[in-house]
Parts: structure tokens; sequence; C-alpha cells
């Protein structure tokens, strides 16, 4: 893979920055996160050599003086909000978080659900919590906002809720995902920390849109194109050009709500802290970038990427028609299709030749590798075989897997299982090649490429099985697929195969 973001830098740069802000305020500083914690995905994906858990690294290093609290809406909980990439409700997710988070020496000091009106399951998870041993925090909608500020700032507004005890200067606000309440709890603290003669401050931990970029930047616009269902758009910060003379990206929501946040922080601290939204932001990607060349074509890749996914989405009822207009308008301000990614235009001819569903990967070196789906294994489980084989100078003709492994699975999942097609997933393969590979020294020779495959480009002729499509992933590949369902694909075949 082609590098063009020093990883190395960038956590240097944005953790002085970072420390530099916190002195600003008399060592009390709430920072805002927005996106991931871990598995920042998306970034790693524009920016090549942008590592997944670089937040983790930044937080690593300022480790002795933060804590970290996690913010969740009730009503998130109680309508079973999903993270897509994990498959996991919001609510899982901030378990998932804490476990991890801890597991690397960090401390999480607190859980605050937000909007909480007594929703049902939103008292069953702070029980939860409550019996992990976690400290949970109930916080109201806030009266007066957005409008009243003099009832904002008051004991009934964000004075209502109740003070999170913390005792690090750096304060981490972070949630499982957007409209969760991050910015109303942080501003709801620096209310309690005024009033309590600590003149504590806030500021945003940034990274999407990167403000001293182009706004048309192939990064800026694959942040628009992830989130065309929110529908954000990138506009130059108007405060920021007005204070300084000087161009910045941000994006319409954060200038949206800046004059109403500008005036609540005001009031607070009786003093102006930022002029714009993008002096509110800690954001050092921009100076990262090694190589604009090759973060373009990544961002470009990633701009298709979203479109398809939105098709599926739309497909399945995830979406409207408005996010893949939205998208398409992005790609024609690039000049670009899905036949950038070359690797959706092979795919759909091979699946079209064959009439089966087929799943394609793209090598480094440019090469296309297909699976086709068979009775015993998914159109996925082909291809990776097929992939590793190629990677590892394996014949193709050879059998990584002998049969008398595989069928015995097969059997099981159809019989005691009660899998209708039995049928092996990518995951079932995988564990077959491991157990063949302590036998067989092909097979270990194989699996030993499994890490070569992070990071290529990949495409589905059909929707894929939600258990492959999650091994893929989670193997670093990067799947996109075409909105045809797998059953529409076999009911033609077997049609074709009756005439």
């Amino acid at each position: 893979m082609k590098i063009g973001f020093d990883n190395d830098y960038y956590v240097k740069i944005q953790t002085e920055n970072i420390s530099k802000r916190i002195e600003m305020f008399e060592n009390k500083l709430y920072m805002e996160f927005g996106g991931k914690l871990f598995d920042d995905l998306h970034a790693s994906r524009v920016l090549p050599g942008f590592l997944p858990d670089v937040k983790i690294r930044i937080l690593k290093s300022l480790k002795d003086m933060c804590e970290i609290i996690f913010v969740i809406n009730a009503n998130h909980i109680e309508n079973h909000k999903i993270r897509a990439d994990f498959n996991l409700t919001y609510d899982e997710e901030v378990l998932r978080q804490i476990d991890n988070l801890r597991a690397e020496g960090l401390n999480v000091s607190a859980v605050v659900i937000t909007l909480f009106s007594g929703q049902h399951l939103a008292q069953n998870f702070a029980t939860k919590l409550k019996n992990r041993g976690e400290n949970v925090y109930f916080h109201s909608k806030t009266k007066g906002y957005p409008n009243d500020v003099s009832v904002i700032v008051s004991d009934e507004g964000y004075g209502a809720n109740p003070y999170i005890k913390t005792t690090k200067p750096l304060v981490v606000v972070t949630a499982p995902g957007p409209g969760s309440g991050k910015l109303a709890t942080c501003l709801s603290q620096l209310y309690h920390e005024y009033k309590n003669g600590v003149k504590a401050g806030y500021a945003k931990f940034e990274t999407f849109p990167v403000f001293n970029l182009d706004l048309k930047h192939p990064v800026n616009i694959a942040y628009e194109a992830a989130t065309a269902d929110l529908k954000d758009i990138n506009m130059i910060d108007s405060f920021h050009l007005s204070a300084y003379g000087k161009v910045a990206v941000n994006y319409n929501r954060d200038l949206e709500c800046f004059p109403v946040v500008s005036n609540i922080i005001t009031k607070i601290a009786g003093a102006e802290l930022y002029k714009s939204p993008t002096d509110m932001g800690v954001n050092m990607v921009g100076f990262a970038i090694t190589d604009d060349d090759v973060v373009r074509d990544a961002s470009k890749k990633e701009i298709v990427r979203r479109y398809q996914k939105a098709c599926v989405d739309f497909k399945c009822g995830l979406c409207d028609k408005q996010t893949i207009s939205r998208i398409e308008m992005l790609m024609s301000e690039l000049s670009i299709g899905v036949s950038y990614r070359q690797i959706v235009e092979k795919t759909n001819n091979r699946a079209k030749e064959y009439n089966l569903p087929i799943v394609g990967i793209e090598l480094e070196d440019g090469k296309c590798v297909f699976g086709k789906r068979k009775d015993i294994c998914s159109a996925s489980s082909s291809c990776v075989l097929n992939c590793l084989k190629t990677l590892a100078g394996i014949d193709d003709s050879i059998d990584l897997i002998p049969e008398n492994i595989l069928l015995p699975v097969c059997k099981l999942k159809r019989e005691h299982l009660k899998v209708s097609s039995g049928t092996l997933s990518l995951q079932d393969t995988l564990i077959a090649l491991a157990i063949s590979s302590s036998v067989n020294p092909l097979a270990q020779r194989a699996l030993k490429e499994l890490k070569n495959l992070n990071g290529l480009e990949a495409h589905s002729s059909c929707i894929l099985d939600g258990k492959d499509e999650q091994t893929l992933k989670n193997l670093g590949i990067r799947i996109t697929c075409e909105p045809v369902f797998v059953n529409d694909v076999t009911l033609t075949e077997r049609k074709n195969n009756l005439t």
C-alpha cells in the first residue's frame, strides 16, 4: 500500500496541541471526541498511513492527566440504534469500548445517559452499568435550549443536571455515535465548574473536514460522502474568515450552531473564548499528509465505496434516495464513477459470464482474483482461498482444504445446526484452513498470507451475507456489493438450468 500520511508525526503534533489547549484553561479541559476512538476506518482509508487506533495512541500518551466519560442518548438505547460497521447496538458498543479502553490502561470514570425521560430500556442499561461498578448519571433535555441562553445557563438549565465528578486535567467526552449529547454534557460540566470557581475550558478533537485543505479536496468531499445521510455540507468558516482573514473549512452543523454555543460559553465564562468553530477544534491532520496524490486517490475510491454502500442500503430500506443522489453529485464534482475502482466492473463482468454470485479482490499489483459460489462454500470463501494461493505462489489446482474436512462441517450445519444451505461461510472456511495447516504445509503457507489482504479492494456481484461481509472487513478488505439480492441471482440460475 502506498503511504500518504505520517502517523507518528500526527500523534506528536496533535498531542502537543491538546496539551497547549489544556494550559489555556488553568488545567481543566473538557474535550469532545467525535468519530470513533477505536477502529477509525474511514480515516485510515482516505489517509493511507493513518492507523485506526491513533486516537488511543494519543490518549495513552496523555493517560496520566486524562479520564474518559461516555455519553449515550436514552432514545438510542430505546430504539436499538445500531453501529453499522460492527452491527452492535449503541449500548453494546459502549460496553465494548469501556472494556477496550481499560485494557489499554485508560481511565473511564463515568457513563452519562442523556435526554433521559424515564425510558425503560435506558433504566435497564443503567442497572447493568451499575452492576459492573460504573458511575452512572442521567441528564435530561436542557430547558430553554437552544434560544433562551439565560435559562440554559442557570440552575434550571444546565444546573438541573447532576455534576459529574472528575479529577483529571483532561476530560474526554465521547460516544458510540452522533447525536449522543457530547456537547451538552461538556457545557453542562462547564457550567458547574465555573459555578464552583474553576475556570475550565471546552474544545473538540477534530479530524474531518480538514480545515487547512481546500473545500473541494477529495479528503473533504469523502467526509461529505460519509455523512450524506446526515446531510452534512462542507463550507468556508465565515466566522474564521471574518476574525482572521484566513480561509478555513468547516461544516454546516458546526457553523449553524456556533453562535448559540459561543453565546452559551461566553455566558458561562464571562468572556468570549473562541472567535470561530475552527478555533474550537484541535485538528492537525492536514499537517501530517506526506503525499497528496496518494491521499486524493484513496479518497476518490472511498467516495465510490460510500456510493455503493448507499445503493445497497437503499435496496435494503436503510436510507433514502436523496443520500444516493447526494453522493452521485459529489462523484460528479470529481469526474469519477464506479469504474474508478476497476474491481467493480471486472467482478460484474465475471458474474455475467458465470451467472453466479462472484466476489473479486484486486491485489496490490493490480491483478484481480475471483471466487464463485459453490455448493460447499460461499463466493467470499472461494475468493479469499484463491487470493491466498496466488499470494503464496500455490498452484490454483491444489485444494488447500480436503473435502473430508469440509463435507462433515457442511453436514453438521445442515442437519444439526439447522442452517438450510449448509454452505460454509468465510469464517467457517478460514477455521478449516487453520485446522488443515497443522498437517498441510501448503495450507500453513497460505494462512501466513492473511495479513497481506489488509487494505485490498474487493467487490461482490450481489449483497453478501452479513457474516461474510463482517469477516472480510475484519481482514481489512475494502468490500462493496452490487444492490442485488442473492436470491434474485440463484432464482435466475435455477430458471436457466431448467431451460
